[in-house]
């Protein structure tokens, strides 16, 4: 880990500029390191553990009593939903998230738009649902269907939110803020994951929300927030700027160069928003056209149904 012994962060050569949260600055950024540099020491240990535990103890309920949960469902939410954010804040790449702007980047992307992806079609609140005994489960329907809930699961509420938030973060002084004071910067990577979930959940995920369009407004909605990925990415690679003020050069890191980095990681929110935004079109019109098989072969059915009913009324008359 990157933590430091303070006898060793004396004696040693090692930078005497700390990171977020009193850490050595970190050596050169290696694939190895993503792998070796692991924390488990973060709150965010606990919620991943907790909400992994909850949802395998709900899955094992439903089998218990003969019902069946569909497998797709737990490998999304615990995959790359809840491993997703694993993947970028206790791993290596955690690690260098106050050191190199790219790799905050990364971790941007995978908290705001690919895990809460996933965890809305892991379909916990319905999981939940199935679940619970009496009470809880008229608690939860009672908090899914508040006043709050349907404010900021309204699509263009929500919209709003996950367009505005990144602009405001990076485009004032806030940003830097947040790499000196490492509450403000855990509290960024929850603030990532809520907005990434109160815009994605709506639209995508499976679970009983109140004020849900129908499919064609959900994909206009998702090809409105295309372009976004790529003026924030061409803004950020153009800036004359350094994001985060003087934090990234106070490194002093001879590994890095802070105006490259921040190129980097224009390309990356621009290239990684694109083909995010057009992956999700794609599922989403994949939802759509389920959803209108299931619905003609209901009509199907009905419509079975009432030619039985006349010819037996035929038949009796």
């Amino acid at each position: 880990m990157l933590h430091v012994d303070q006898i060793l962060a004396v004696t040693s050569a090692a930078p005497a500029t700390l990171a977020a949260g009193g850490e050595a600055t970190p050596p050169p950024f290696t694939v190895a390191r993503v792998l070796t540099e692991t924390r488990l020491d973060s709150w965010l240990t606990l919620g991943l553990v907790l909400a992994a535990g909850l949802y395998l103890y709900g899955v094992h309920r439903l089998r218990l009593r003969g019902d069946r949960w569909p497998a797709i469902r737990t490998v999304a939410f615990l995959g790359p939903g809840l491993g997703g954010i694993a993947l970028v804040t206790l791993t290596g790449l955690g690690a260098y998230d106050t050191a190199l702007l790219s790799v905050h980047m990364v971790q941007h992307m995978v908290l705001s738009m690919i895990a809460p992806i996933f965890l809305a079609l892991g379909a916990p609140v319905t999981l939940a649902l199935r679940t619970l005994p009496v009470r809880p489960r008229k608690r939860l329907l009672a908090i899914v269907h508040s006043r709050i809930a349907r404010i900021y699961s309204f699509p263009l509420v929500a919209f709003t939110i996950f367009v505005v938030n990144p602009f405001a973060l990076y485009f004032t002084d806030l940003y830097e803020f947040t790499l000196r004071h490492e509450w403000a910067h855990e509290l960024v990577h929850a603030h990532f994951i809520a907005t990434g979930c109160v815009f994605f959940w709506p639209l995508l995920g499976l679970d009983p929300l109140p004020g849900r369009w129908p499919y064609p407004a959900r994909a206009l909605l998702m090809v409105l927030s295309v372009p976004f990925h790529t003026v924030l990415g061409l803004t950020i690679m153009q800036s004359t700027t350094l994001f985060g003020g003087d934090w990234y050069p106070s490194l002093n890191l001879s590994w890095s160069d802070p105006w490259e980095d921040q190129v980097v990681a224009g390309g990356v929110l621009w290239a990684g928003g694109e083909f995010v935004s057009v992956t999700m079109l794609a599922v989403l019109v994949v939802q759509w056209i389920k959803q209108s098989e299931r619905e003609a072969r209901r009509l199907d059915r009905e419509l079975d149904r009432q030619e039985a009913r006349q010819k037996a009324a035929e038949a009796s008359a």
